[in-house]
């Protein structure tokens, strides 16, 4: 696509690597992709791993940052350079820029340092001071479904400390890329969900054996029923404001004592 300034369309350099020598590294990246990504990891490691080799699939590339678009504010998730983090935010305090521009319209934005002052001077400001000049974001999207719309899922964005860096090849390579980096990170996505809900199911039926262990100490010091133990049991967590396993782990305890 053009640049995010709309642009004149800037050529492939001939001094730049070969086209096919391209798309072969970006084939191996694919590949290095496919092999690395468990599903079994959380969502921010599944996306450092992302930006790691999203690095091996632009030649040019000195550094990649994933943002994250979340209902609070966007986010910066990986980056294979740290330093790189700044200028992403300095989009996100100043609510323009192309990583944002990229997320909101869903196709790629090429831009160079120093050409795009007025429609972004936040992030002007900010790439010429980390010595950046040129910059390439994509944004990875779920495709649209029977039921649902395109999905924005994350950005790449790429760095490099040289301005003519990124042409329209680089932008075609990258979104076949991003294509299969959209099942990396959707996976990762469901993925970290079902961890979250086992380990809501797990803590349960931790809570769950406490309780019933409290029960039986109430009923064997009482002789009561296991209704009428559990009601003691809330009557006190009611009464101390303190949650129904917290009042049994503390039962238990004294029993233990004496």
């Amino acid at each position: 696509m053009a640049d995010g300034a709309q642009g004149q369309e800037r050529s492939v350099d001939e001094d730049r690597p070969d086209p096919l020598v391209r798309l072969d590294e970006t084939a191996d990246a694919l590949e290095v992709l496919r092999e690395v990504f468990t599903g079994d990891e959380p969502l921010d490691e599944a996306l450092q791993r992302l930006a790691e080799t999203a690095a091996r699939a632009v030649p040019d590339a000195d550094a990649v940052t994933v943002t994250v678009m979340t209902p609070e504010h966007p986010r910066t998730a990986a980056t294979t350079d740290p330093r790189l983090i700044e200028v992403d935010e300095k989009q996100y305090s100043a609510r323009r820029g192309p990583c944002l521009q990229s997320a909101q319209t869903l196709e790629a934005v090429r831009a160079v340092v120093g050409e795009h002052g007025d429609l972004w001077p936040e992030f002007e400001a900010a790439a010429d001071e980390a010595g950046v000049r040129a910059y390439l974001s994509v944004p990875v999207v779920l495709p649209a479904s029977d039921t649902a719309g395109a999905q924005h899922v994350g950005t790449l964005n790429i760095y490099s400390y040289t301005a003519t860096a990124f042409d329209p090849f680089d932008e075609g390579l990258m979104r076949l890329f991003t294509t299969a980096a959209s099942a990396t990170i959707v996976s990762a996505q469901r993925w970290q969900r079902l961890r979250e809900q086992l380990q809501h199911m797990e803590r349960a039926l931790e809570s769950r054996a406490t309780i019933e262990q409290a029960k039986g100490a109430l009923m064997a010091v009482h002789s009561c029923t296991p209704e009428e133990a559990f009601a003691m049991l809330v009557q006190r967590s009611q009464h101390e404001n303190t949650k129904l396993r917290d009042i049994a782990v503390g039962l238990l305890d004294t029993v233990k004592r004496t």
